[in-house]
């Protein structure tokens, strides 16, 4: 998953982030016994406070106070963070001043997100270029890479690489078409294997897209025949990098030079139950409000938690549950 050398992680150790230095110190008569600090008059400055060091005869070095215990205007016991054996002697509460740090806490905020700009730059979509028109029988399709498709070699043999994480689509021709299951396998941009069943419906001309977003296919296959033509290509939803399971993740989500989001497009929140062939995608897609023609451009920027980068991360938290 995401991390980076710089990834900041504020958690239950004991941190320096308070609201800033006490401005001021105080001198008081005291003793210590073990982690004990027991005021009996106080002779300048302000009460102690939790977060301020103690300084004195047989203090242990760095001791600060932990916990107020009891006694008012001052004079009283205290906890202190480092056990010391001191008689009652003059002794002196400050900030750490030759540090300028503030006031030791025991809990941080915990660990810290990123902002992830999605930036891509899609190509016409096309209904054919994946899997050219055909009346299908219950078999595998014959692959050809159309216009913005390659054909690539990978570990996992020859592929069909999209331009872009994208969603394929089913287009059936001119007739009385039948109801067909194809089925479309391939990878993610994370070379994760995946796959997605898509029904033709029984309506002519008509063209439907899937929900998921491949980087590369495998292979198409029919489940029957399908009496008029059938072609696979690729549709206008494109999937986004890194998970977002609620749209208030997205900052802000602009298309084609656009100052303002784009709020006639489509997002859809990644898919969170266990994967199957008809569930959707499992980071989350955007689909724009027009066609993308390799000029308009979509930039997303998603806030990424801290369960996606950082000390914390996880696979899930980053990338989504496990492709089916």
């Amino acid at each position: 998953m995401p991390q980076f050398s710089d990834d900041l992680f504020l958690g239950p150790a004991i941190t320096y982030m308070g609201t800033g230095n006490r401005p001021y110190s105080t001198t008081f008569t005291g003793s210590i016994s073990t982690t004990t600090l027991t005021v009996t008059a106080l002779l300048s400055g302000a009460p102690l406070v939790v977060g301020m060091y103690v300084d004195g005869t047989s203090v242990t070095d760095g001791t600060y106070i932990t916990a107020l215990g009891t006694g008012t205007g001052g004079v009283g016991t205290y906890t202190v963070s480092a056990s010391s054996t001191a008689s009652s002697t003059t002794m002196s509460g400050h900030t750490n001043t030759a540090f300028d740090n503030p006031s030791p806490m025991s809990l941080g905020v915990g660990p810290l997100g990123r902002v992830y700009v999605w930036d891509i730059l899609p190509q016409a979509k096309g209904a054919a270029n994946i899997v050219a028109a055909a009346i299908t029988t219950a078999a595998t399709l014959t692959l050809a890479a159309g216009t913005s498709v390659k054909s690539v070699v990978t570990p996992n043999g020859t592929v069909l690489q999209l331009d872009v994480p994208r969603a394929v689509s089913v287009t059936t021709g001119a007739g009385s078409p039948t109801t067909v299951n194809i089925t479309v396998s391939g990878y993610d941009y994370y070379g994760q294997p995946m796959s997605e069943v898509i029904a033709t419906g029984t309506v002519a001309s008509t063209t439907t897209p899937g929900a998921k977003a491949f980087y590369q296919i495998s292979s198409v296959t029919a489940s029957g025949g399908s009496v008029v033509t059938v072609s696979v290509g690729t549709a206008d939803v494109f999937g986004c990098p890194v998970r977002f399971i609620d749209k208030s993740y997205i900052i802000r989500y602009g298309w084609n030079n656009g100052t303002t989001d784009d709020t006639s497009g489509v997002l859809t929140v990644a898919a969170t139950a266990t994967a199957t062939t008809t569930t959707g995608d499992v980071r989350g897609t955007f689909a724009p409000s027009s066609a993308a023609d390799g000029i308009k451009r979509a930039v997303v920027t998603v806030a990424v938690p801290g369960i996606a980068v950082g000390p914390n991360a996880t696979r899930v938290g980053a990338l989504g549950v496990t492709q089916a």
